[in-house]
């Protein structure tokens, strides 16, 4: 049985289509968290992501801030997209039963681990094997006996902006492959210069790298 497992969508409806269109075997699909905010589609990937088959979804801090009706950073363009987004949010009662971990084969998948970002050089000791997302940085990391996988993000990759990364477990071999794809960023960007999203917001993804 092959699961795809992702995180990070961030309303950017293109780069989460174009993953299913690529992955479109799997027979359970586990999200991470974080379908919502940045991206001018967050109704739309919370939709997309329930009608999957088989569908997990967890809650990312993004669901929560979302519910609580607050960001509680002090950035101010990540006020701004949280601003834009939560204004046409409709998904309330349906992020509300997101659940906040799930175990998959010997993995433990949860949004992230110790309240913190999980880089590749961030010095943790860990206590069970884990999928988790949240850093938007995709990798493997082991030690004390254990494995990390980082999914990297669907919609806003940190390193190129136009690249998704998704994890494939295969559970029958047990087997997880790293997997990339790359999407026209301009979709993103097009519709949210249709939106009147602040230019700030659109700068971000305009001054990202692309692969």
């Amino acid at each position: 049985m092959k699961i795809l497992i992702y995180s990070d969508v961030h309303g950017n409806l293109p780069a989460f289509e174009k993953m299913l269109q690529a992955e479109n075997e799997c027979e359970e699909y586990i999200c991470l968290g974080d379908l919502v905010n940045y991206g001018p589609w967050s109704n739309e990937c919370v939709d997309l992501a329930q009608s999957l088959p088989n569908s997990i979804l967890l809650m990312g801090n993004h669901e929560e801030a979302f519910i609580k009706g607050k960001y509680p950073g002090e950035n101010s363009m990540v006020q701004q997209f949280f601003n834009c987004s939560i204004k046409n949010f409709k998904k309330f009662d349906m992020i509300k039963d997101f659940v906040h971990e799930y175990k998959v084969g010997k993995y433990i998948c949860r949004h992230t681990i110790f309240d913190q970002y999980i880089y590749p050089d961030t010095n943790i000791i860990l206590d069970n094997n884990y999928i988790i997302g949240h850093s938007h940085h995709q990798f493997e990391y082991q030690n004390n006996g254990f494995t990390l996988y980082n999914t990297g993000s669907v919609g806003q990759n940190r390193k190129y902006i136009n690249v998704i990364n998704y994890l494939i477990y295969d559970v029958t071999k047990d087997l997880i492959e790293m997997k990339q794809l790359t999407y026209d960023v301009d979709l993103i960007i097009n519709k949210m210069r249709e939106k009147k999203i602040p230019l700030e917001c659109v700068n971000y993804y305009l001054q990202k790298k692309r692969k």
